[in-house]
């Protein structure tokens, strides 16, 4: 891939290969096939990376990857499989790659995240009265920073979910963005939560406390109380 990641940019040719990547934990599948790597490609100049969270987005951005002259590493979480409906046209469109989604509008923090972490972040919404912007990143590189500092420069306050280890992962990057373009804005650090630095283990009640969902209601309360 990172052969392949240089040939538009070298010769003008295009490398039309999207490779779809299963991944992710939640599904009982222990160490060998739950992982959330994006992390790895996003530092390849010319792999773009993509990771959706709904259906609708999933076909746009597919589409999209395809007719991209770039390689595309195109992410997609086996726990959103057959778990999360959406209506999605027959017809043929398109959902541009690098163009996060805002779901969700406030003024109290900025919630950034992706994949299953949209879900996890909506399910703590329903729950909590909490006034937020919640923005699905949908591309990784490409990575939207504009709608990333324009609700950071409104909110104050930024909070990143992720489903992989925290050392090494995009929301270290997007939190280093945040604080060299929006620190005169922000009233509290930036916030990263992040799953467990170990294998994914088998056991669900092992899995559950390995994965950041569960970190995120609390992270979220402390960043606010800030």
């Amino acid at each position: 891939m990172n052969l392949l990641a240089k040939s538009h940019y070298r010769w003008g040719q295009n490398a039309d290969v999207v490779v779809r990547m299963p991944c992710g934990a939640g599904v009982g599948a222990g160490p060998f096939h739950s992982q959330t790597n994006e992390a790895w490609f996003t530092h390849t100049p010319g792999l773009k990376v993509v990771y959706p969270a709904f259906p609708y987005d999933a076909k746009g951005l597919l589409a999209s990857s395809i007719e991209d002259p770039n390689p595309v590493m195109y992410f997609e979480h086996k726990a959103l499989y057959r778990n999360i409906r959406q209506d999605v046209p027959t017809d043929y469109y398109t959902v541009p790659l690098g163009k996060a989604s805002v779901l969700k509008e406030g003024k109290d923090v900025s919630i950034i995240t992706y994949g299953a972490g949209v879900h996890w972040a909506l399910e703590t919404l329903k729950s909590e009265n909490i006034n937020a912007d919640l923005i699905d990143l949908r591309t990784l590189m490409p990575l939207d920073t504009e709608t990333i500092f324009q609700s950071v420069k409104k909110t104050g306050k930024a909070i990143i979910l992720q489903e992989d280890s925290l050392f090494g992962g995009i929301a270290s990057d997007i939190s280093a963005f945040i604080m060299e373009n929006c620190f005169q804005y922000l009233d509290a650090p930036v916030r990263r939560v992040a799953s467990l630095e170990t294998p994914i283990p088998f056991a669900p009640t092992l899995e559950s406390i390995y994965l950041s969902k569960r970190k995120f209601k609390n992270a979220l309360r402390e960043l606010l109380l800030y």
